[in-house]
């Protein structure tokens, strides 16, 4: 399809919003989501700028209202819903384990986990009515290593991974495909608030064969890659973009 109908959940910065753009620059009809608003309409004025038809919805992917209010307005707008890209995520309190709580643990997995299956949800019923479609979860390479330091962060990661293949096996025969892209260390906001320091930034930078950070454009374009019919043989599948990080 030419001009697919594309909703990226988490998509006001990042690796989300450099997947907004990339879908945009090809043709794609983008529906962007996240919780703010300003932000949100600049992203579709600069998306309808490349002559995307853009649209803004405000959903908190933790509620399933939300949720479903926002697939329903997308398939509202435009008749279907041909790729999702389920981006929204939080690092959560990278601590010790000894210092996690139940709050902090709940603010990570209803983000990163719930907000995955609830938006898997309610994509997979309006692509089952169509017979077609493609998800894409970001996931992380903490979502098949440790992460210390980060266990509640790589834990939610490790669930959205066997979510993921657990619901592509599922659709395997309904012609709905269900993927995930693990980014390595890249030069996010995220990065900079999970890293704290620029020493500690460097020293992550160390641990990529490549010997630095991965771009959001780089991880944008390979979850266009996924989402397009060049990969229509691809399922079930964790592809790392992480500059040779897990090998």
């Amino acid at each position: 399809m030419s001009n697919p109908v594309v909703l990226i959940t988490g998509a006001l910065t990042g690796i989300g919003r450099a997947a907004a753009v990339a879908f945009a620059k090809k043709g794609a009809k983008v529906v962007v989501a996240g919780r703010r608003d300003e932000a949100g309409k600049a992203l579709v004025k600069e998306l309808r700028s490349f002559g995307s038809e853009a649209e803004f919805i405000n959903a908190d992917v933790r509620k399933e209202d939300d949720v479903r209010a926002l697939v329903d307005k997308t398939v509202a707008r435009f008749g279907r819903l041909d790729v999702a890209v389920n981006n929204a995520g939080t690092e959560g309190r990278p601590s010790p384990i000894t210092e996690q709580t139940a709050e902090s643990y709940a603010a990570t997995f209803d983000t990163n986990v719930l907000g995955v299956v609830l938006s898997m949800k309610h994509e997979v019923r309006a692509m089952q009515a169509q017979g077609s479609g493609t998800i894409i979860n970001v996931s992380s390479t903490y979502g098949h290593e440790g992460a210390a330091g980060a266990s509640i962060y790589a834990g939610a990661k490790h669930a959205v991974e066997g979510i993921t293949k657990s619901v592509a096996l599922e659709l395997a025969k309904s012609g709905i495909r269900v993927n995930a892209v693990a980014p390595g260390p890249t030069d996010t906001g995220m990065l900079t608030r999970f890293t704290r320091t620029p020493e500690n930034k460097a020293a992550l930078v160390t641990t990529v064969p490549m010997g630095r950070l991965g771009l959001p454009e780089e991880l944008a374009n390979a979850i266009v890659f996924v989402a397009s019919e060049e990969a229509s043989f691809i399922t079930g599948h964790v592809l790392n973009v992480d500059g040779g990080k897990t090998h």
